[in-house]
């Protein structure tokens, strides 16, 4: 992984299995056999992807005897959703324009239709 954090989730959600992982640990805590349950992939290799998931500390795992549940961490996603939101705007600005325009557009057009009758 990199030391850049974003890069970092962004790596990580890449994966669709991830960002399944993910989806389930939204709901609550889960082991890592509940996490395999719906995937046809082995134990080992659902273990690699919450190393990921770990390493880009989207998961964190606790530890209870001997079950180590894990459990999803909000702070990367957020942090991801604020660099989003600059892009957002941007675009809302750009489709509210873009708006505008075709309003004009549909303005003058049936101004010229109301011209030719």
């Amino acid at each position: 992984m990199s030391s850049d954090p974003l890069s970092d989730t962004l790596s990580a959600l890449a994966d669709p299995t991830r960002r399944a992982i993910l989806a389930r640990l939204a709901l609550g805590e889960a082991t890592v056999n509940e996490l395999a349950e719906p995937f046809a992939i082995s134990l080992p290799a659902v273990s690699k992807h919450l190393k990921v998931l770990e390493r880009a500390k989207l998961i964190s795992r606790g530890r209870s005897a001997q079950w180590r549940p894990c459990r999803l961490e909000a702070e990367p996603l957020q942090k991801l959703d604020t660099w989003l939101d600059d892009y957002r705007n941007l675009w809302e600005q750009r489709f509210d324009r873009l708006e505008a325009y075709l309003e004009t557009i549909k303005t003058q057009a049936d101004n010229e239709s109301d011209d030719h009758e």
